[in-house]
Parts: C-alpha cells; sequence; structure tokens
C-alpha cells in the first residue's frame, strides 16, 4: 500500500512537472487547481441598478444601434449610388462604416439582453469568440485610420501625382492589409486567454467580454496574457497612431504653405473629419489597452468602453456627412430624386 501510495505521489509529481506553468506555481495550488471545478459560463453583470434605469439604458442602446446601423449603411448605399463617390478616400470610408455596423452589431444586442436580464449567461468559447471577434474588428480599424490618414496625404500634399499613386488596385491592397492585419493580430492574445482557467466567482462586471474582466476573473497566472496584450496594442495602437501623426504633420505643414485662404480651408475641409474621428477614437483606445497591468478600475473602463463601442459608431456617419461637402450634396441629390 505505501509503496503504492509512492508511486501515486510520484505520479503526480511528473503530472504537475508537465503542466505548463508549473515554474510559476507550486504543487499545492496546482492541487488546488485540479481538484476546482473549471467555469464553463460567465454570469455578464450589465449595469446594476432599478428596472426603470436599466429599461431606459435597453431604449437608449436600441436607438443608438438603429442610428448607427441606419447611417453606416446609407453611407454605403450613398457611396455605391453615386460614381462621383468612387475614389479611394470613399473607399476606405465604406470599409470603415462597414466595420462600424458588424462592431456595434457584436456588442449591442447582447447588452440589452444582459440589461433585461433574458440573457445574463455567456458560455467560455463565445466569451472568447466575442473578444476576439470585437478586438480584430478593432484593430482593424486602427489600421483604417492610419491608411486613411495617408491617402489624405498624398492628396494634400502630392495632388497632381495623388491618381497615380493611390490607385484602385494599390487603394484595395491596403483595404485588405487592414482587414488581415486586424484579425492576425489578435489571434495570439484571443488563444492565450482561452488557455486561461477560470475557478470561480463567475460574474463578469462589464455588459460584454472585456480583457479585463476576464483577467480579474482567472486563476492562473495572468501575466503572459498582459503582457501580449500591452505588445499588441503597442504595435497596433501605437504603430498606427503615429502614422496618423506623421501623416498629419506633413498635411498641416504643406496646408500652411498654401497662400490663399480659401485653398488652406479647401485643403483642410477634406480631413477634418477625419481627424475629428481619430481623435475621439485613440483618446478611448489609448485609455482602455496601452497599459502594462489591467488594474484600472472596471467601472470606469465600463463607461470608455460605452463611448468607445457604442457612441463612436454612432458618431461617424454624422461627422463624415455633416463636415462633407461631396456627401451633403449627393444627399441632395438623391432626396430631390425619390
Amino acid at each position: 500500500m505505501a509503496s503504492s501510495g509512492g508511486e501515486m505521489m510520484l505520479h503526480e509529481e511528473s503530472l504537475f512537472r508537465s503542466f505548463p506553468l508549473a515554474e510559476l506555481v507550486d504543487l499545492c495550488t496546482w492541487r488546488d487547481m485540479e481538484n476546482t471545478t473549471t467555469v464553463q459560463e460567465f454570469i455578464l453583470l450589465g449595469f446594476p441598478g432599478t428596472w426603470h434605469f436599466r429599461v431606459s439604458l435597453v431604449v437608449l442602446f436600441a436607438l443608438m444601434y438603429s442610428l448607427s446601423v441606419t447611417g453606416n449603411a446609407s453611407i454605403i448605399a450613398l457611396v455605391w449610388a453615386n460614381r462621383n463617390l468612387h475614389t479611394p478616400m470613399y473607399f476606405f470610408l465604406c470599409n470603415l462604416s462597414f466595420l462600424e455596423i458588424w462592431y456595434i452589431t457584436g456588442i449591442v444586442p447582447k447588452a440589452m439582453g444582459v440589461m433585461l436580464g433574458t440573457s445574463q449567461t455567456i458560455s467560455f468559447r463565445l466569451c472568447i469568440l466575442q473578444l476576439f471577434f470585437l478586438f480584430s474588428l478593432g484593430s482593424t480599424e486602427c489600421f483604417l485610420l492610419a491608411v486613411m490618414a495617408y491617402d489624405r496625404y498624398l492628396a494634400i500634399c502630392y495632388p497632381l501625382r495623388y491618381n497615380s499613386l493611390m490607385n484602385n488596385v494599390f487603394s484595395a491592397q491596403l483595404a485588405l492589409s487592414s482587414w488581415l492585419g486586424g484579425f492576425l493580430a489578435i489571434s495570439l492574445l484571443a488563444f492565450l486567454t482561452s488557455r486561461l482557467t477560470f475557478c470561480g466567482p463567475k460574474v463578469i462586471n462589464h455588459f460584454l467580454c472585456d480583457i479585463d474582466s476576464c483577467l480579474a476573473l482567472s486563476c492562473t497566472d495572468t501575466r503572459p496574457v498582459e503582457l501580449a496584450t500591452f505588445l499588441i496594442s503597442i504595435i497596433v495602437v501605437v504603430v498606427s497612431c503615429v502614422v496618423t501623426l506623421v501623416s498629419y504633420m506633413y498635411i498641416i505643414s504643406t496646408i500652411l504653405r498654401i497662400q490663399s485662404a480659401q485653398g488652406r480651408k479647401k485643403a483642410f475641409s477634406t480631413c477634418s473629419a477625419h481627424l475629428t474621428v481619430v481623435t475621439i477614437w485613440y483618446s478611448s483606445i489609448i485609455f482602455l489597452y496601452v497599459k502594462p497591468s489591467a488594474q484600472n478600475s472596471l467601472d470606469l473602463n465600463k463607461l470608455v468602453n460605452i463611448f468607445n463601442t457604442v457612441v463612436t459608431p454612432l458618431l461617424n456617419p454624422f461627422i463624415y456627412t455633416l463636415r462633407n461637402k461631396e456627401v451633403i450634396q449627393a444627399l441632395e441629390k438623391a432626396f430631390q430624386k425619390k
């Protein structure tokens, strides 16, 4: 019996040594993890409060979702229907609008169910899938905004060579690279997050599966995931932000050299809408993800996430239409035909 017990202990220790994080935990901790039931689903807390408060939020979210989808879909339809708008700038804008439709669709319907209490649970696999989907679209948006800034740089700094530099093939390659880069960049992060163990509690203090909320509930070491999040944020957010800033430095320098006030105003009007969207987007993204640790206030993160995931997709169509004469003229023609 003693030898049998000794063999079991040796077998257990050999299994522990084969454990990927054996260097980071001791044998007792590993035994506790083995004896703990792994969480298979989470409960999304949403926004705690009275029933009337949550219903009011649902109505607000539904209104914003409807306006956002309608506005972004209208931009795509408008560009498709008007040959005057078949330019690289509006091609990238259509990509951005298409992305925003899927981005807000991946959040708002589930968030409404969470707030109404009809769909508060989410399986572990769906949680990882939502995280991967939203982060990939967010990364793609960063790349698209950088590409749009580069497009404006070529249009303003090299107006005579713009059509040859930014042709249809090159613009399609840039858009495709943005989509592929966004999804590939998040693949490693989603994989590392899927390898985490969750032993309880299983309540996520959020209306969506956010990386910080998942890390707060994990019972295994989260430093590799935090490091990966930080490095990917640097690569995606900071690099695309630098490309955008450098492009606008050259744009502003070129605009200031234009002698006529009318010329300066016309040149700036072609990129003012994009500059507004860039400022709103990067401010919230850098606050949420470009940090070495996930130990931020989850309640504050929820508020910033609302602005980032719900308000921004709603504002983009209005910003691009109200500040763009070509789009306004196309809208007027569309209404006149009707």
